[in-house]
């Protein structure tokens, strides 16, 4: 083969069925491929327009058969404005510090991370996938990459009660996963996280925050749909996500 011509495409495999985690009764499928090599970062912000998201060094989307309930959603930041209530968020939460974080479970704070990690499943999500997960699962979690990634964390008068794992694309943040203490669910840490990743994205000159996915019909996906105006993914490229009330 001519050399000019000649590239790697990555190889993309399917999952076998599992339980739906967000809607019963269901399976679901995913269509999967690794992010490896010098050109992972390249090729994880391109599947990310797609419909793909990350996980650890694999990029993967829904493939479901008859269903296309996941929607892949990110917020126009630049277009955001913020709500009284998400004011009253950012209020109530200002006195939080954030440090960036390369990551790196092997750092002081990583046994901090875990904890608050377990806390917050055994409380949140107690019969997920994730509960029962193990320091050497946390670790590769947040350390088996080879895009830009880092970890955001959130500290009250030098306590740790919030990270988020982001991956920095050429056109946005991507919030890959977050967790908070659970005994402060009146701050709306969560909620908290993506406003701030906001400002963030738009003091890098960065238009998106990408959310992963929204099914509608979800409750556990409901607050997504707070942070307007959102995009979705669809057939003819990302297109204003209308809610039922226009």
């Amino acid at each position: 083969m001519n050399k000019s011509s000649s590239f790697d495409l990555p190889s993309f495999f399917l999952s076998a069925p599992a339980p739906c985690p967000y809607l019963p009764n269901r399976e679901e499928r995913k269509l999967f491929t690794f992010l490896v090599g010098p050109e992972a970062n390249a090729l994880n912000y391109n599947l990310a327009q797609a419909g793909f998201r990350r996980s650890q060094s694999i990029a993967y989307r829904p493939a479901c058969e008859d269903c296309q309930a996941c929607q892949s959603v990110r917020i126009v930041a630049s277009k955001f404005v913020f709500s009284r209530g998400q004011k009253r968020t950012a209020q109530r939460n200002r006195h939080l510090t954030a440090e960036i974080l390369p990551p790196l479970a092997s750092l002081n704070s990583g046994d901090e991370q875990y904890d608050l990690l377990s806390r917050y499943l055994r409380h949140r999500h107690p019969h997920g996938d994730m509960a029962a997960m193990s320091k050497r699962d946390y670790a590769a979690m947040i350390e088996e990459t080879h895009v830009d990634t880092h970890i955001v964390a959130y500290r009250s008068e030098g306590v740790l009660v919030a990270c988020a794992l982001v991956d920095r694309l050429a056109d946005g943040l991507s919030l890959v996963y977050s967790f908070f203490e659970p005994s402060l669910a009146r701050q709306s840490l969560g909620n908290f996280i993506i406003l701030d990743h906001i400002v963030r994205a738009r003091a890098a000159k960065l238009p998106y925050i990408y959310l992963g996915y929204l099914v509608a019909n979800s409750p556990k996906m409901a607050y997504k749909m707070r942070f307007q105006p959102l995009e979705k993914l669809t057939q003819q490229g990302w297109k204003p996500y209308e809610t039922k009330n226009g």
